[in-house]
This record gives C-alpha cells, structure tokens and sequence, in this order.
C-alpha cells in the first residue's frame, strides 16, 4: 500500500494528520508539494510569500529526507498534477490536510477525481482549532461579530491535543521526478529586500517551535498590556509560521496552556485569525469584494501616484506610518498597530480603495494569507465583518504620542520622517472621508 502525501500550506512534520495516516501505509509515501500558481481558485503568490516558500520548502525537504523521504516537487494545475503523480507512483491512497478558501473547490474535485479512479482520497483537520462549518449562530448561519464567534468556538470541546511526529517513515523505492526548487525561481530579484528577509526571519518548523518556546518563557505575561506598542518586545511572532502551517494553531493552543502563563489575550488573537477563515470560507474570495455591498458604491479616489509611492516608501511625512511601512518593506513584517495605522491613512486619509492596499501588503508581507490579509483591511476600511466603523479614523499623530510615546519605533525605522513634508492635512481629509461615507450610508451618491 503507498501514500502520496500532499503537502500544502502545512509545511511541518509533527501535528500532520495527513503524514500519521500516511506513514501507516507498509510500501512507503510519497511526499508531494504542487505550486499551483494557474487554477482560478487560488491566488499567486507575493514576492516576500514567495521568499518564505522558497526557505521553508528547503527546510521541509531536509526534514523528509533524514527520514528517507524525499520531496517531489511540481509546479502547475493541482488538478493535473496530483491524479497524474498518484497514477505515477501506484499510489492507493491520497491524504491532505483541508484547506479552507476558494482552493477547497480544487480538493473536492481531485478527490471525486481519485475515487472514479478507485484510489482512496481523504482529507484531515489541519490548519485551524475548529473548521468553519462547525461553528453556527442559533439560527444555523455564521457569526459576523467576533466576540459572539469566539464565545461559541470556546464552547466547543477543547481542540485536541496535536499528533506527535510519526515514529517512522518510509520512502518509495522508485520516487517520480522532480521540479529543481531553484527553477522555481521564488527567490526576490531585489537583494535588499531578500537581504532584510534573511537578517530577520528563519523559516522551517524548528524555528517555528523555538519561537514558540522563546515567547512562552519570555514576555507572554506582558502581552496583554504592552502588545500595542510597537516599540515592546512583546508579541510572539508566530504569525508567518502558521501561515506556512510550520506549526499548528493546536500545537500553540495547548503549548501556551500548559505555560501556566497568563495566555488569555494572547490566545484570543489566535481566535482573531479563526475568525477570518471563519468569514472566508462563508464568503470567498475576500480579496475581490467587500463583505457590505454598500461600500461597492463609496467614492474612492483615483490613486494619486505621488501619495502612492510615498506611502509604499514610507514618505508621507507622519512618522508612525512611515516607520511602517519601512519596517514592512526592511523585514516582510510589521507590527499590528501599526497595520492598522498605516491602512486607515490609505483608506480614509487617502480615500484610496482598500483593495489597492491589501494587494500591497499581499505582496510584502510574509505571513499574508487568503483569509486574515483581506478580512483585516475590510476591517479597517469599514465593510467587513464585525469591521471598525467607517467614522474610526486612525490619527497617525494621535497614536504615535499614545503608543510611541518615547519615539523609539519611529526612530528605528523612519527617523527621517521629519524631512519629508506632510502629504495631507489630516483633519481635512478625515472631513472628506467622513463626508463620502455620509454619502453612501443616505444613498445620495
């Protein structure tokens, strides 16, 4: 009996329900990463994303091949590859871990696909502590307020305890061909960008659980209190690691339990991110279309190009956004407030389309995926679920004093800031964008 394994946004080896039940099969496995860039359900990759596959694809390989497995590699239609790889290598079953976006339309036809085929086809709980559907209001929909969402997720059984390594694997003896990961050509064009990837971020699953440890014994205590200033060593840094399914949101939950440590904040913000996959997968694809139907009809402006290029730079002379999006651009990451910051002036300040916003950040940031990335600027925006209404508009000036108060972020990353003239005047242009939304909230427009 063979498996062929298919390795997706779950690049781990421990906590891999697809791999447990694979390594049981006594002729071997067969582990399978497909890039699927060209099927219309799934969304090309981002230059930072790409960076990251590139680093944790290594490390995956690595880690399979000390257990005599090795990696195939294959870019192309998931649909064409996987029947035609499980043809390949006779396999008899074909396991993966669920995904939860548009792409689950993908896995429902390779698995009738398989089945027509006489081969067996199963998916397994993977990526999230509770799936979507599993999770209703009284009425039998899906909650549109977080804090109604996580009351009844956390009414749920507890998430079960993650899945040790699998004590052995066996390979096949005659693997099927594989792509050359290099002519996959992931790696970023722009060294100084790639450069301040590498200076900051090791992708793979140990690095996954060292991070995880290092938050557990160092400042989990202080989160609750200091994770809005982005100055404070405070926030666990997980977020591209689960992205990447480098760990499991369960190996987290129960790791962060067991700390005796004060996690109730912390895991609430893994809740957060159930939360967008919870709205994803009732609503795909979120990077297209507002979940408020009214905001289709708001008045944005057409990007001015000047105000674009220094926002994407980080030169609009507001330091606490300009030190944000460098940070974004230095290291694929930036710090939550901040996000919130920085999307706010581009929405409201800028009264420029969210979704120009969000394919920026899809593109530089390393823990940007299908759910959280969209889901979070609809929030901001104002027509998403459970979003911030329209009228929270984020004074950069305002928060840098409450949560830069010593000018230490803003220093780090854009103490040039001052130099550059301020490319708005924020109290006009928080009118303007609080006069559009009058607009379209009295259907005048």
């Amino acid at each position: 009996m063979t498996a062929l394994i298919w390795f997706r946004d779950d690049l781990r080896l421990a906590d891999h329900a697809a791999l447990s039940a694979g390594a049981l099969d006594t002729d071997g496995i067969v582990a399978l990463y497909v890039l699927d860039e060209e099927s219309p359900e799934t969304r090309p990759l981002g230059g930072a994303a790409k960076w990251w596959l590139h680093e944790s694809l290594m490390k995956l390989r690595a880690a399979l091949a000390e257990r005599g497995v090795p990696l195939v590699l294959r870019r192309g239609k998931a649909e064409e590859i996987v029947p035609r790889v499980a043809h390949e290598t006779h396999a008899d079953h074909v396991y993966w871990n669920r995904r939860y976006g548009a792409e689950r339309e993908i896995d429902a036809r390779i698995k009738l696909q398989l089945r027509e085929n006489d081969i067996d086809a199963h998916s397994f709980h993977g990526g999230l502590l509770f799936e979507p559907w599993k999770i209703e209001t009284q009425t039998g929909g899906h909650y549109r307020v977080y804090s109604p969402f996580w009351r009844a997720c956390l009414a749920m059984p507890a998430p079960a305890h993650p899945i040790p390594d699998p004590e052995l694997l066996r390979g096949v003896p005659s693997p099927p061909a594989s792509d050359d990961l290099a002519s996959w050509r992931l790696q970023p064009t722009r060294p100084d960008w790639a450069g301040g990837l590498a200076e900051h971020w090791q992708p793979g699953e140990q690095a996954a659980l060292q991070q995880l440890e290092q938050f557990l014994r160092g400042p989990t205590n202080e989160y609750a209190n200091r994770r809005d200033f982005p100055s404070e060593d405070v926030c666990s840094g997980l977020s591209p690691y689960l992205r990447w399914g480098e760990i499991s949101p369960r190996t987290v939950w129960h790791r962060a339990l067991d700390s005796g440590a004060d996690v109730g904040t912390f895991l609430s913000e893994l809740g957060w991110r159930e939360f967008a996959w919870h709205t994803a997968f009732h609503n795909p694809p979120l990077h297209l279309q507002g979940l408020n139907p009214q905001f289709e009809h708001f008045p944005w402006k057409d990007p001015d190009a000047e105000q674009m290029i220094a926002w994407q730079q980080g030169k609009t002379g507001y330091g606490l956004v300009d030190a944000g999006m460098r940070e974004l651009w230095h290291t694929g990451f930036m710090h939550n407030r901040v996000r919130m910051v920085t999307a706010s002036f581009l929405t409201k300040n800028l009264l420029t389309d969210w979704r120009i916003g969000e394919a920026w950040f899809w593109d530089t940031l390393v823990d940007a995926d299908t759910a959280s990335n969209p889901f979070n600027w609809q929030w901001v925006a104002g027509c998403g679920a459970d979003a911030a209404p329209y009228f929270r508009i984020f004074n950069p000036a305002t928060q840098q004093k409450k949560f830069d108060p010593d000018g230490w972020y803003v220093n780090r990353w854009a103490n040039d800031s001052v130099l550059f003239p301020e490319i708005v005047d924020l109290r006009a242009t928080r009118t303007r964008a609080l006069a559009a939304y009058d607009r379209v909230r009295h259907g005048t427009d």
